[in-house]
């Protein structure tokens, strides 16, 4: 193709005209004017191109921008009024190109009505238009709405040739394009002087315009630098062969290309199309390819003239292929059916400018919505908010005939604006709907749906990417399915090595939290536990095997039994820790475990904290101020069998609050542990420790995509209004033994006040110690313990086996009647281990105790004799 044919765009420096305000090249001197007119033409020989913009209240065209050089050196206006005679304002009204060769401007400038130096219209005072140049004006945006008008400059003054006009209204179609992206159409027309000379950033600026003439006869093809340069193809290595531009493009777009020069299928006329070419990087890129069939002289298609633009500017986007691509990644990391829903909104309702978009999944003959957006249900039609009942709508898949289908044959179907669908259908997408079954191991599984409000037309890509979007979210959907029910297993057998429920506590709360992880469908190995010990202690334990297996949860099974046993026991803390140690060292499993043991005297406020490989606890005080515990520590358990674990004491005040944790909420990938325990100090401290419950969900707030199990457990210390009074008795093994239990005993109760429960007390006291001194060896002690409305009778001897309740008692039975007698006597009783041996108890319902200034405090045990004394010295007087 000759140059003074079709040349490729070029890009001059631009900067301001001071002659104009506009942007352009400035030509201040003469040897800059004759530098300007010796460059490369714009486009098809022309020398300079000039954007005009219809302005506020569609009275003026304004100057936006121009290419090539400065519109003032060909006398060029800032701006035209619509009303007066000028080249763009004659074009824009007639709504068709006019074309001036420079004889016929010379008989326009002397016409009647014109002011013969200046152009016809102009507002400001121009330089004279120069003779011996030809003039073009064409109209933009013909086809929508008048945008403005786009003139061309050739300083040849014998007129533009035909197919030279041709290709400057394809030119000229590119460039409305760019203006109408540039902005919101609607506004274009409503353009102050200030916004008007902004707008050439987004018509010119940029715009890489090739053109080619395809000779049909011949299929040989003549195309320009910049068109070669879109398609990535090098000027040297280029043949003329259409066959090698075709070679480029993506096969799903051949079809539509091959129209456009394939005889057969040609008809005189205009044709506009979009393309795709890969490039040899891999990256797409969009071209849109505006074209002429020129007839021969029978009427027959003979030539096309064509242009072609870079069309990125109109797909801000990627293209559907990446699309597809950040999709597929985007469903790979949702393991939920919900953020399987939000996925599909982020990747269709915003990209494809959708209203509505709907995900529902088949279960029997019914459909069930998974999620709506926008989840309003305002922005529904009536039929949908009528089956509105629970969190999503949901209805008989019979009730939608049109969707029943599309599920039943499992193809997509894309339905424009005025289709006859079913109001519940027609409703969701008055300007377009897409229907899309999700299909996932030969079955449909759910379909999405996507409407539109205004008027929706498809294109070619967007099938493809609907298409290709249905099958990714049907196998997503699929995937999540099987993996919230491998998720409910795991989480269900996790909460049954757990306790059901935490007890109720003397002088304070505990509640506990566990979360599984969101990655990885493995059993976890966190745990924690709450144990009542005696004389109103607790032991908070909390715990983290390593690893996420089978394996692991079943050692946080043993270690959780270990804990509990040994606690019950009576051992103190270091000594549980340092057995359960041993005991996980000695399963010469390859796992090993981290611990944080507390014992709490619930009466004093004491806690003793030993800690093995585990994260520090963290303590709330009563004014709100929150930090972590610095408790001493030991390696982690079954790592060293003789490991020594040292004991912190921290003393509590009412409104304290303890909190246990496991890693899991404190540190993840995104997360680091000395963040995560800063920040969880001060969701401690501005969490409110009125309700423990809440206090706890408050510090799980941002725990939602977890890496890891998460383990929570609180105790808020309150103290105890009403402290237990106790009194304790060794017993000796003497003859009346048992005369002497029942007289302490009597004694003390009756000092207490329990004038009327003494009868009752009495005989359990018998039947225990008797019991103990029959069937045991070594000590025996009785101790006695006033609660607020219980009285608490415990007889410990150094015998592990707990009293057994005879199953038959007859008359001829010299034994076995004592426990039923306990049993009678009491609301409650049983048997604990203690070291070395059990404690039996029985509990005896007494009047609640009345709220004193201060009660008794705890009384001191009865005197026992010395070593050496004589035994009557045990004796006492009731």
């Amino acid at each position: 193709m000759s140059s003074d044919s079709g040349a490729g765009v070029g890009l001059p420096n631009e900067e301001a005209d001071p002659g104009t305000g506009t942007r352009g090249v400035g030509l201040r001197t003469p040897g800059a004017r004759q530098a300007a007119a010796e460059q490369a033409p714009v486009f098809a020989g022309a020398t300079l191109a000039a954007v005009y913009v219809l302005g506020e209240g569609e009275g003026e065209l304004y100057l936006t921008g121009t290419l090539g050089g400065s519109g003032a050196r060909y006398g060029l206006a800032p701006s035209y009024a619509l009303a007066g005679r000028s080249p763009a304002a004659d074009a824009f009204r007639a709504g068709r190109p006019l074309w001036w060769s420079s004889a016929e401007l010379a008989d326009r400038r002397t016409a009647p009505g014109d002011n013969g130096d200046a152009p016809v219209g102009a507002t400001e005072s121009p330089e004279p238009l120069p003779a011996g140049i030809s003039l073009g004006a064409v109209p933009l945006g013909v086809n929508t709405r008048g945008l403005g008008c786009l003139l061309f400059v050739d300083e040849n003054g014998d007129g533009f040739a035909p197919e030279r006009r041709t290709l400057l209204e394809l030119y000229a179609d590119h460039v409305a394009a760019r203006l109408e992206a540039g902005g919101e159409p609607d506004a274009v027309g409503s353009l102050t002087r200030t916004e008007a000379r902004a707008l050439p950033g987004s018509a010119l600026d940029g715009l890489r315009v090739g053109s080619f003439t395809v000779v049909l006869n011949t299929g040989l093809i003549e195309a320009d630098p910049c068109m070669l340069e879109l398609v990535d193809i090098a000027p040297e290595r280029f043949d003329g062969r259409v066959e090698t531009l075709l070679a480029y493009t993506v096969p799903d777009d051949l079809p539509a290309l091959m129209s456009v020069v394939e005889p057969g299928r040609l008809t005189v006329g205009s044709r506009e199309l979009e393309f795709r070419v890969r490039r040899p990087s891999g990256e797409l890129r969009w071209l849109r390819l505006r074209c002429r069939v020129l007839p021969d002289a029978g009427g027959g298609p003979e030539r096309v003239l064509g242009v072609v633009a870079d069309a990125s500017y109109l797909r801000p986007g990627a293209d559907e292929v990446s699309r597809v691509q950040q999709l597929s990644a985007a469903l790979a990391n949702a393991t939920t059916v919900r953020e399987v829903g939000r996925v599909v909104v982020s990747a269709l309702r915003e990209p494809l400018g959708a209203d509505r978009v709907v995900l529902a999944e088949v279960g029997g003959d019914r459909l069930v919505v998974t999620l709506l957006d926008p989840p309003e249900p305002g922005s529904w039609p009536e039929a949908w908010r009528a089956e509105w009942h629970a969190e999503w709508p949901d209805a008989p898949a019979r009730a939608l005939p049109t969707l029943e289908a599309a599920l039943r044959e499992g193809r997509a179907t894309l339905w424009p604006a005025g289709t006859g669908l079913e109001p519940s259908l027609a409703d969701v997408g008055p300007g377009g709907l897409a229907i899309l079954p999700l299909p996932a191991d030969g079955r449909v599984v759910g379909a999405c749906l996507v409407g539109w409000e205004d008027l929706h037309e498809f294109g070619p890509e967007e099938r493809s990417l609907l298409t290709a979007t249905a099958g990714l979210v049907g196998q997503a959907l699929k995937h999540a399915h099987a993996l919230d029910a491998e998720h409910e297993l795991a989480t269900m057998l996790q909460r049954s090595l757990l306790p059901r429920r935490l007890p109720a506590l003397p002088g304070g709360v505990a509640v506990a939290r566990y979360l599984p992880a969101m990655v990885g469908m493995d059993l976890g190995g966190d745990w924690y536990d709450v144990i009542p010990l005696s004389e109103g202690r607790i032991a908070l334990v909390i715990g983290d095997v390593q690893g996420h297996s089978a394996g692991a949860a079943t050692i946080m099974g043993q270690m959780r039994t270990a804990i509990r046993a040994y606690a019950v026991e009576g051992h103190p803390a270091d000594v549980v820790v340092s057995h359960t140690n041993r005991l996980l060292v000695g399963m010469e499993t390859d796992l090993f475990a981290t611990c944080c043991y507390v014992e709490l005297d619930m009466e004093e406020g004491e806690a003793w904290i030993v800690r093995a490989g585990h994260l520090l606890p963290l303590v709330r005080h009563p004014d709100g101020s929150a930090q972590e515990v610095a408790a001493e520590g030991g390696p982690p358990l079954g790592v060293l069998a003789d490991a020594e674990f040292a004991i912190t004491t921290l003393g509590l005040l009412p409104g304290t609050v303890l909190a246990l944790l496991t890693d899991g909420l404190v540190e993840s990938s995104r997360l680091d542990l000395e963040d995560g325990m800063r920040r969880l100090c001060h969701l401690l401290t501005a969490a409110d420790p009125s309700d423990a419950g809440r206090m706890a969900d408050a510090l799980l707030v941002d725990a939602g995509r977890r890496d890891d199990d998460v383990a929570l457990l609180l105790l808020r210390y309150d103290g105890m209004e009403f402290r237990p009074i106790r009194a304790g008795w060794t017993v000796w093994r003497l003859p009346d033994a048992v005369l002497h239990a029942r007289r302490f005993a009597a004694r003390k109760l009756r000092a207490w006040g329990l004038e009327e429960e003494v009868d009752a007390a009495l005989l359990v006291v018998s039947e225990l110690v008797t019991n103990a001194l029959l069937h045991t060896q070594g000590a025996v002690r009785l101790d006695l313990t006033l609660g607020v409305d219980r009285l608490r009778v415990a007889v410990s001897d150094s015998s592990p086996r707990a009293p057994a309740k005879p199953v038959i008692v007859d008359w001829e039975s010299t034994g076995g009647r004592g426990i039923l007698l306990v049993e009678a006597m009491s609301s409650a009783w049983g048997s604990v281990p203690v070291s070395g041996g059990k404690q039996v108890w029985s509990e005896i319902v007494v009047p609640p105790r009345e709220p004193r200034p201060t009660d008794p405090p705890e009384g001191p045990a009865e005197p026992e004799p010395e070593a050496d004394a004589p035994w009557w010295t045990a004796l006492g007087t009731p």
